[in-house]
C-alpha cells in the first residue's frame, strides 16, 4: 500500500541552454508551485492523501514539460495553469485520466 493516495512528481530540470530542453526552461517550476498550492487550497495536503513533490531529470525532456503521478504511473505533459487544473481535478479528485495530456 502506498504512504499517499498520489504522489505527483514534477520534473524540474535545469540544463545549460545550449543543451537539450529542459523541464524548468518550460515553466515547470512555475506549475509546480501551482500545483502545491491548488492541493493546498482543496486540503488534498493532508497525511495519506496526495503529495506533490520536485524531481530531477526524468528522461522524457523532448516531451516536456513532464510529471508522472503514481501509484498509477501516469506520464503527462502540460501547457499553462489550466492544464494542471484539469490533471488535479480529473485524475486527482475523480480519478479519471486526462488522455489528451497524457504521454
Amino acid at each position: 500500500m502506498s504512504h499517499y493516495q498520489h504522489h505527483v512528481f514534477f520534473c524540474l530540470n535545469q540544463r545549460e541552454p545550449s543543451e537539450r530542453q529542459s523541464c524548468a526552461s518550460c515553466g515547470s517550476v512555475e506549475m509546480w508551485e501551482h500545483a502545491k498550492g491548488r492541493i493546498k487550497k482543496l486540503g488534498l495536503n493532508q497525511p495519506g492523501k496526495v503529495r506533490v513533490n520536485k524531481a530531477g531529470c526524468l528522461e522524457r525532456c523532448e516531451e516536456g514539460p513532464v510529471l508522472v503521478i503514481y501509484p498509477e504511473a501516469v506520464w503527462y505533459t502540460y501547457i499553462d495553469k489550466s492544464d494542471i487544473d484539469e490533471i488535479i481535478d480529473e485524475h486527482i479528485v475523480n480519478g479519471r485520466v486526462v488522455e489528451r495530456l497524457k504521454l
